[in-house]
């Protein structure tokens, strides 16, 4: 049987602290837009937290448990890791390849993006553009999962540390769904400002949604094997490292709502055969021990 107050206060909890975080930047228009556009990543990147600080809270204040009830004091199998490290990648990968497919973007070897936003820059143009694209996809593969899982855990200890375990009662398929509704959910101010779908502020919170339960299913099949929130934080971390790395191979100019980084509809597709593949191979639903399933 779920614990209703425990989630109700978990929700109330994550909701209260990240969505003034999230909507603050509607304030902070008049800035410059560089000024604007560093505050807003701050204050999203804290906003990341709010998860993990109700999962935190709602543990030892609401249902009394001991803190190492998070399980942050355990990693679990290790080769879990390595599919949290590098997946992503792949998946961002499949999702640039499909965006060419289906003719959503061009392909741009001269990597005007770079080129432009170089020359912008303070003697940047005199630094190659492939150079800058190699650096760029060398430290999203090797360190900037690692960098990221700092704020990523702020919202992994909340989604799959708290929420996803205690949901468990409903069942496993149940509490993947309902865990990445809520996950999206949860993006939806960001999302109405532009994050991840601009132009779409009212269609972009449904596509987030569909995202999130997608990834979500991964990074539930990545929790439930470990009973580690760490290894759901390095698969986010490594996503959002790697989420936007196909967009230097494409023009300017195309709809990156529909197509371009892991979170747009082309990219759904690459996610649904990896599910499918976990399903058909039986290793979703994962089975879990009566551990696993209150957290």
């Amino acid at each position: 049987m779920t614990d209703k107050k425990a989630l109700t206060w978990f929700l109330v909890i994550t909701f209260a602290v990240s969505w003034p975080l999230f909507l603050i930047p509607l304030l902070l228009r008049d800035l410059d837009p560089t000024t604007a556009q560093l505050a807003t990543q701050g204050l999203w990147a804290l906003a990341m937290w709010g998860p993990g600080i109700a999962a935190i809270l709602t543990t030892l204040v609401v249902q009394k448990k001991p803190f190492r009830s998070l399980n942050l004091n355990r990693l679990g199998p290790k080769r879990y890791y390595l599919w949290a490290w590098f997946l992503p990648p792949v998946l961002s990968i499949v999702a640039g390849l499909l965006t060419l497919f289906f003719g959503i973007a061009k392909l741009d070897l001269n990597f005007t993006m770079i080129r432009d936003a170089m020359a912008s820059a303070a003697g940047g143009g005199s630094v190659p553009a492939g150079l800058i694209v190699v650096i760029q996809i060398a430290f999203a593969f090797l360190l900037a999962p690692f960098i990221n899982v700092i704020f990523a855990l702020g919202e992994e200890l909340g989604w799959r540390g708290f929420l996803l375990p205690n949901l468990m009662p409903l069942g496993q398929r149940k509490a993947i769904l309902v865990s990445g509704l809520i996950w999206g959910l949860w993006h939806a101010p960001a999302v109405a400002q532009g994050l991840n779908y601009p132009g779409y502020p009212v269609a972009g919170v449904f596509m987030m949604i569909v995202f999130c339960i997608l990834l979500g299913t991964i990074f539930s099949w990545l929790y439930l094997n470990t009973k580690s929130p760490w290894v759901a934080a390095l698969a986010h971390g490594s996503i959002n490292a790697s989420a936007g790395l196909s967009v230097l191979f494409f023009q300017p100019g195309f709809n990156m709502a529909l197509g371009g980084t892991i979170a747009t509809p082309v990219a759904w597709l690459g996610m649904a055969l990896f599910i499918g593949w976990l399903v058909l191979s039986k290793r979703l639903p994962v089975q879990v021990s009566s551990d696993t399933q209150v957290g």
